[in-house]
């Protein structure tokens, strides 16, 4: 029950990663509300629990300022929200490209500055960004330039925060075992032609470990930076990939 006292606010909260997240703050004694634009998602995350739920936009100045102001202050922001598509660049559409940096890139920002700017005392800000923050990967270049922005801005903001007490701190998975990945593998095994081993085979490939990283294990490492120690982690951008970056 490290956390008891603190309120998490946890974006894109409804299913993945962002649900998995919230069951883990939750168990630790925080004060959990999730966050996101479908509310049946949200509502099955909460059914039965303590957490609640703010059904908003991260890519909506407006929609994350009322987010803000109905969970109440907020000790730990995670932003979580995103999104994946894949295309060849030469065949990506403004719209394709305006969409990956609006969620992944516009709503981090969006969610962090409004995040920070209701701290008033101990703070972590988490962004979860991706390996594709730290390194380039085909067919994904709008996604991989928002989560190259998303590190960029977890390192700038960092500097900003450094004599306060708050942390702000990027978490970078490789494939997830999430309905996300599940999307990907479909996509590849309707564009190439692939079985499903075979989709699944291509991405547990980058992870030198063979397998799809879970989403307890970076709900392990988001505890951790806001756990007893972790003063000193400021800026980081830390890979959850099995040694693939």
């Amino acid at each position: 029950m490290m956390l008891a006292g603190k309120r998490v606010l946890i974006t894109g909260g409804g299913t993945g990663l962002g649900a998995d997240l919230a069951r883990g703050f939750a168990l630790a004694g925080a004060e959990v509300v999730i966050a996101g634009r479908r509310l049946d998602p949200l509502h099955a995350v909460t059914a039965g629990t303590a957490i609640r739920c703010v059904q908003a936009d991260v890519t909506d100045e407006a929609s994350v300022a009322a987010m803000f102001a109905a969970s109440g202050p907020c000790d730990v922001v995670i932003a979580n929200a995103g999104a994946s598509d894949s295309a060849p660049l030469s065949r990506t559409t403004l719209d394709q490209w305006n969409a990956m940096i609006g969620v992944n890139l516009t709503g981090a920002f969006l969610t962090l500055r409004d995040g920070l700017r209701q701290m008033t005392g101990w703070g972590r800000l988490i962004p979860i960004a991706s390996t594709a923050g730290l390194k380039g990967y085909s067919y994904v270049a709008p996604y991989a330039a928002a989560k190259h922005g998303v590190v960029g801005l977890t390192r700038s903001l960092a500097l900003e925060v450094a004599k306060k007490p708050i942390t702000v701190n990027a978490l970078c998975p490789g494939f997830l075992d999430t309905e996300m990945t599940d999307r990907s593998i479909a996509n590849i095994m309707a564009k190439t032609g692939k079985d499903h081993a075979d989709a699944l085979a291509a991405l547990t490939a980058t992870n030198p470990q063979g397998r799809l990283v879970q989403p307890s294990e970076v709900t392990a490492a988001a505890l951790w930076l806001c756990g007893p120690g972790s003063d000193a982690i400021n800026g980081q951008a830390i890979a959850i990939a099995g040694g693939e970056v």
